[in-house]
C-alpha cells in the first residue's frame, strides 16, 4: 500500500471555494490568473540587470539555453578554429568541425512548497500566498518568454507533478495544481507528518537531470545534509534558484508576547514569554535562514529572498534590479 504522503498526482483538483476568503489568507485560480498581466514586469532571462540578485560579480548566473548538435562537416577558413573535432580529423585525415544550433528554449520547472509550515503570516500575506503569487508570476513570465514550463506543487500529503511542455495547458495545469494545494491549508487540518523536502527534491531530480531552470519557493523547513546534497547536486547541472520564503515575526521573534494565530475561523495562541520555546523556535527560524545562505555561499545559488510582509510583484522585481524602471 503506497503511503499517503508519497502519492503523487499529475494534477490536484482545486476544493470548492469558501465564500468571502481574503486572498491574503488563501488564493484560487482565478486570482493567481489576474497576475498575468503582472508577470510581463519580471525576467528570468540570462541578460540581468546590475542590481538583480540573479546577476552574479560578472556575468548572469544563469545560463541559458543550451546547445543541440547538429552536425559534422568540412572546415572552412571562415569557421572558429575552437569547433573543429579533433578525433574525427585525426581519423579521416580532414579537419571537420562541429556544428550546434541554440536550443529552441529551456525547460523550466517551479517548484512550490504548500505544507503547513507555509500556513503563517503576521503582517500581509500567509508564506504560502506569498509563494504561490511567485511562483504563478514566474510561470506567466516564462511561459512568456518562449520556455517549457511545469512545475512540481506538494502539501504535507501529496505531490503534483507537471512536467515542462510549452503549451497553455501545461501552465494551466500547474496553476490548478497551486491553487488546489493552497486552499487545502485551514486551520483544521487534521496533523499529519509533513511531506520530507528530500523526497520533493528528488523528484525534482528525475523531472529536471540537466539543463533546466529550478526555481524552489519554499521556507524550507525541515532540511539536513541529505537536503544539501540534493541541492548541491541539481545545482551543479541546472540553473537553480531558491525563494527562501519568510515573515518577519519568524525572522525576529519577540520574547514575552502571547500572539493569538488565525486564517479568519479559528485560532490559536502562542507563548513566546515560555524562554524554551521561544529559544527552539528562534534557532530553528535563524538556523534555517543561515543554512540556505551557506548554500548560496559555497554553491554559488542564487537566493531570492521573499517575505510574506510584502507585495509579491514588488519585491521580485525589487530583487531582479527592475524596481527603478518604467513598468
Amino acid at each position: 500500500m503506497q503511503d499517503r504522503a508519497a502519492r503523487i498526482r499529475t494534477g490536484l483538483t482545486p476544493p470548492a471555494p469558501r465564500p468571502g476568503t481574503d486572498t491574503r489568507i488563501s488564493v484560487d485560480l482565478a486570482h493567481l490568473r489576474r497576475l498575468e498581466a503582472q508577470a510581463r514586469r519580471i525576467s528570468f532571462l540570462p541578460r540581468q540587470p546590475a542590481r538583480s540578485v540573479l546577476n552574479g560579480r560578472h556575468a548572469s548566473r544563469l545560463r541559458g539555453r543550451g546547445l543541440n548538435f547538429e552536425e559534422l562537416r568540412d572546415y572552412l577558413p571562415s569557421d572558429d578554429v575552437r569547433t573543429i573535432d579533433w578525433k574525427v580529423t585525426a581519423r579521416t585525415g580532414k579537419p571537420h568541425v562541429r556544428v550546434y544550433t541554440e536550443e529552441r528554449d529551456r525547460p523550466a520547472l517551479i517548484v512550490v512548497d504548500q505544507r503547513m509550515s507555509m500556513f503563517f503570516g503576521s503582517v500581509l500575506n500567509m508564506k504560502s500566498v506569498t509563494a504561490a503569487e511567485c511562483a504563478a508570476l514566474a510561470a506567466f513570465r516564462i511561459a512568456d518568454q518562449g520556455d517549457r514550463v511545469g512545475g512540481i506543487v506538494f502539501g504535507d500529503a501529496d505531490i503534483a507533478e507537471i512536467r515542462p511542455a510549452r503549451s497553455r495547458s501545461s501552465l494551466m495545469a500547474f496553476l490548478t495544481s497551486l491553487a488546489a494545494a493552497n486552499g487545502l491549508l485551514h486551520a483544521e487540518t487534521p496533523p499529519v507528518t509533513p511531506m520530507p523536502m528530500n523526497r520533493v527534491l528528488q523528484s525534482v531530480a528525475r523531472i529536471a537531470p540537466r539543463n533546466h531552470l529550478i526555481l524552489v519557493f519554499s521556507d524550507f523547513d525541515e532540511v539536513d545534509a541529505t537536503t544539501e546534497k540534493l541541492v548541491a547536486g541539481l545545482a551543479r547541472k541546472n540553473d537553480l534558484v531558491l525563494g527562501l520564503v519568510s515573515d518577519p515575526f519568524a525572522d525576529d521573534m519577540p520574547s514575552g508576547l502571547k500572539v493569538v494565530v488565525s486564517d479568519g475561523e479559528l485560532q490559536a495562541e502562542i507563548d513566546t514569554g515560555d524562554r524554551a520555546a521561544h529559544r527552539r523556535l528562534d534557532e530553528m527560524a535563524k538556523g534555517r535562514l543561515a543554512q540556505v545562505l551557506d548554500w548560496q555561499r559555497r554553491f554559488g545559488i542564487p537566493v531570492l529572498p521573499v517575505s510574506s510582509a510584502e507585495d509579491s510583484l514588488r519585491q521580485m522585481r525589487r530583487l531582479m534590479g527592475l524596481a527603478g524602471q518604467a513598468r
